[in-house]
């Protein structure tokens, strides 16, 4: 605390006091005892006080000793030496059948035409404030524990889906079926990786870099068969995404991943390499997806991949845009911040 200073009032002795005691804020003016000289009605009033019996008496016996408080008695009498101030002092105060939380400011007074000394205590009730915002704060809390529950229960309910799926691509005699409950449970699944890791990321967003390597792993674990033939590597800065956006970002991955796997590779040779990038731009970001297999077929009609990723992209903001890789093909998913109209 700063050094206290001290006021002067040259105002005559009786108009200082009446100001205490008219004042709407919770005043009380003491002498170097802590004596009480002057307390306004709204202290009164504030601690349920008999007006008569407050003046005279030391401030620490007021009420039934609730102010008789070590620490307070202690900053009041080093403030009235000169030795600290008092300013936006917290303090609990523990009443018959009610807390106070209250806010101090005490200043070191000379007053009077003989400079006498005193100290005047302003006092702020913040109890209904601080009990509106302890509730606020439970509120919070409560509601993060219940999004947190949901997520798990979101997550959970999508990987008994992924399994469903599953199941029914083991069980179809069709390879063009199998093939499609396959791709639809890798969707699926990319949602509830995505679902689980919102139950440990930030408020401020989720953290690209380590979702899509963990989707890409997973993805890789359940479609590669021969990890000795065809690598998969991720290269993601450290941009954050929020929870919405980070969905249609991870099933832009799936999609594009899925689908090299499914067509670049048709003979299964050694050397075979899929690339995902992300990376920030200046204004936007990008999104890119290469692999070094056959190359996309120019007669090839586009399929629900395709659709999805173009829907996914649309939402966010982005264009898709296709080329040749030699050997191979590349996706980039380009989006440019809109730039701002400048106004004279």
């Amino acid at each position: 605390m700063a050094p206290a200073q001290s006021l002067s009032m040259h105002a005559p002795d009786g108009l200082g006091l009446a100001i205490v005691l008219a004042s709407s804020t919770p005043l009380v003016l003491m002498d170097p005892s802590l004596t009480v000289r002057a307390a306004s009605g709204s202290f009164c009033t504030l601690f349920d006080l008999d007006p008569k019996e407050v003046s005279g008496r030391k401030l620490l016996d007021l009420g039934a000793g609730e102010w008789n408080l070590p620490r307070l008695r202690s900053l009041l009498t080093t403030t009235i030496a000169g030795s600290v101030a008092i300013e936006a002092y917290e303090l609990d105060l523990q009443r018959p059948g009610r807390l106070h939380h209250l806010v101090l400011n005490a200043q070191r007074l000379a007053y009077g035409a003989d400079h006498e000394v005193g100290l005047l205590l302003a006092i702020a009730d913040v109890s209904e404030s601080r009990l509106l915002t302890d509730q606020k704060d439970d509120l919070i809390k409560q509601k993060q524990v219940l999004l947190q529950e949901l997520q798990h229960r979101v997550a959970n309910s999508l990987q008994i889906i992924a399994s469903v799926l599953m199941l029914g691509a083991r069980r179809v005699q069709s390879e063009e079926a199998r093939s499609h409950l396959k791709e639809a449970h890798e969707r699926v699944m990319a949602v509830a990786r995505l679902q689980k890791h919102l139950t440990t990321s930030t408020a401020e967003g989720v953290a690209l870099a380590e979702y899509l390597t963990t989707l890409c792993a997973s993805i890789g674990a359940s479609m590669i068969l021969e990890p000795e033939h065809l690598k998969l590597s991720i290269a993601v800065d450290d941009t954050v995404f929020s929870a919405e956006a980070s969905v249609s970002m991870g099933l832009i991955v799936t999609e594009l991943v899925i689908n090299a796997l499914k067509h670049a590779f048709p003979d299964h040779k050694a050397g075979g390499e899929i690339h995902v990038t992300f990376r920030s731009l200046a204004k936007g970001w990008l999104l890119q997806v290469t692999d070094n297999g056959v190359g996309k077929s120019q007669d090839a009609p586009p399929g629900l991949g395709t659709s999805i990723v173009e829907a996914l992209a649309k939402q966010l903001q982005a264009t898709v845009i296709v080329t040749a890789a030699h050997p191979g093909t590349s996706v980039m998913i380009k989006h440019l911040a809109a730039s701002r109209a400048v106004t004279s």
